[in-house]
C-alpha cells in the first residue's frame, strides 16, 4: 500500500481542527474575558459535536474502504477513500452535508451512504462482512476511546458532558448501522450468507429501507424514544455516563 493512500486530506485535518478547537473553547469558556461563560460553552459544545461527527462519518467510511483495500478491491486506493475526503464519496452532499444538518436540528445521528466498493474482487464472504463490519466498528471504538478520555483526563464538566454526548452519538451510530436492515451495515454483513431470493429481497428493498427507518426516528416519537432507549443501554452498557451525555446535548441544542 502507497504511504500516500492513507495520509488524512486538508479538508478532514480542517474538520478535525475544528472540532479540536470547538473542545478548547469548552475547556476554557470561564477564561475568556468580557463573554458569557455559558454562551462559550454552548458555542464550543456546538462545534466540537458536530464537527466531531462529521469527522467519525470520515472514519466510517474509512473503516469501508481500508478493509476493502486488504480484502482485494484496489479501486478504493484509485478513488481516494483512502485519504479521509468526504469530497471523495459518490455523494458529498447526503454523506456529509446532509447527516449534520439533520444532527444539528434534530439531534439524530443518521449515516451517509458514501463509499462504492467492488464486491467481486473481494476475496471470500468472510472480507465481504467484515468491509460491511468495519464502518460501525470505528464508531463503536470512537465511542469508547472518547469515554476513556473523559474517565481519564476528568475535564472540566461541560468538556465532559460534550465529549461524553459524543461518545453517545458513536453508540447510536453503531447500533443504528448494525440493524439487519436493508442498505444499512448489519444487513451488508450477512447477506453475503444469504440465500439468492433474499439477496434479490435486499437489492430491492436497499433503496427505501432506510429511508422509512430514518422517517420513523424522525417523525414518530414512540418509535424514536423506544430506539434511543435501546442505544442509551448500549452506552451504559459500555461504561458511558447518561447523564453527562444528556448535558452535553442539551448545551450542544442550546436553542431548544
Amino acid at each position: 500500500m502507497q504511504r500516500s493512500a492513507v495520509r488524512p486530506s486538508p479538508v478532514f485535518l480542517a474538520i478535525l481542527a475544528i472540532a479540536i478547537g470547538g473542545g478548547v473553547l469548552v475547556a476554557f469558556s470561564d477564561a475568556f474575558p468580557y463573554s458569557n461563560p455559558d454562551v462559550m460553552a454552548n458555542l464550543g459544545t456546538f462545534l466540537m459535536v458536530l464537527a466531531g461527527w462529521g469527522v467519525s462519518l470520515c472514519l466510517h467510511e474509512f473503516g469501508h474502504a481500508f478493509v476493502a483495500y486488504r480484502g482485494g478491491d484496489r479501486e478504493v486506493f484509485f478513488k481516494g477513500y483512502l485519504t479521509l475526503d468526504p469530497r471523495k464519496y459518490t455523494d458529498p452532499v447526503f454523506s456529509l452535508v446532509l447527516p449534520l444538518l439533520i444532527l444539528a436540528i434534530g439531534g439524530i445521528p443518521l449515516p451517509g451512504g458514501a463509499v462504492f466498493i467492488n464486491h467481486y474482487s473481494l476475496r471470500n464472504k468472510r472480507v465481504e462482512s467484515a468491509v460491511s463490519l468495519a464502518g460501525p466498528f470505528f464508531n463503536l471504538v470512537l465511542g469508547i476511546l472518547l469515554m476513556i478520555a473523559v474517565a481519564v483526563f476528568q475535564p472540566t464538566f461541560w468538556l465532559a458532558a460534550a465529549l461524553s454526548y459524543l461518545a453517545f452519538l458513536q453508540i447510536i451510530a453503531f447500533v443504528l448501522n448494525i440493524l439487519p436492515i436493508p442498505g444499512l451495515d448489519g444487513w451488508g454483513a450477512i447477506e453475503p450468507w444469504l440465500s439468492p431470493e433474499a439477496q434479490r429481497f435486499g437489492a430491492k428493498a436497499r433503496p427505501w429501507a432506510p429511508l422509512i427507518l430514518f422517517a420513523c426516528l424522525i417523525g414518530l416519537p414512540a418509535f424514536r424514544e423506544v430506539f434511543f432507549a435501546v442505544a442509551d443501554e448500549a452506552y451504559e452498557l459500555v461504561g458511558g455516563d447518561s447523564l453527562l451525555a444528556g448535558f452535553g446535548g442539551l448545551a450542544f441544542q442550546f436553542w431548544r
